[in-house]
């Protein structure tokens, strides 16, 4: 049992985990200007401010991580489409979990102190959500190939 426990880290915490990071970061400061831009000086609510953070921050990532993390080689649509999924299902599950749990906590501040506050927790739990879906269903393995495209 602690052998496949060590495998599983070994395999989950390699190169590709790293360069995921890397890109990670460069999409991070991309995507949070443009999401706190949308909400503190364009005015837009939460949700759109979020979810243009995604939006153009998504189109980043997939050109990133197709290429450089996972150095993925698929052809055609299956790959956006799965990756499209995955963007989809971690932003819900991320801001429709962030902004109650804030709303919550801080039940005293005030609602933009609250929304600033849940979009940086949404962010926190779609990196870990992001990371899971693009490495084992975005750009998962295929025909004895690693998800960084090395022959196993």
């Amino acid at each position: 049992m602690a052998d496949k426990l060590k495998a599983f880290i070994a395999k989950f915490f390699d190169k590709t985990f790293w360069k995921f990071i890397i890109v990670g970061v460069v999409n991070t400061l991309f995507g949070t200007a443009i999401m706190f831009g949308f909400y503190n000086l364009l005015h837009f609510d939460y949700w759109v401010s979020s979810a243009a953070n995604y939006f153009f921050g998504s189109i980043l990532s997939y050109f990133l991580n197709k290429y450089f993390t996972f150095k993925n080689t698929e052809k055609g649509a299956g790959t956006v489409i799965r990756f499209v999924i995955n963007i989809a299902l971690c932003y819900l599950i991320a801001y429709g979990a962030a902004k109650p749990l804030v709303r919550l906590i801080l039940s005293g501040a005030s609602e933009t102190v609250r929304d600033n506050i849940a979009m940086l927790v949404g962010m926190g739990l779609f990196v870990l959500l992001n990371y899971v879906g693009q490495r084992f269903f975005a750009f998962r393995e295929r025909s004895g190939k690693t998800s960084s495209g090395e022959e196993e």
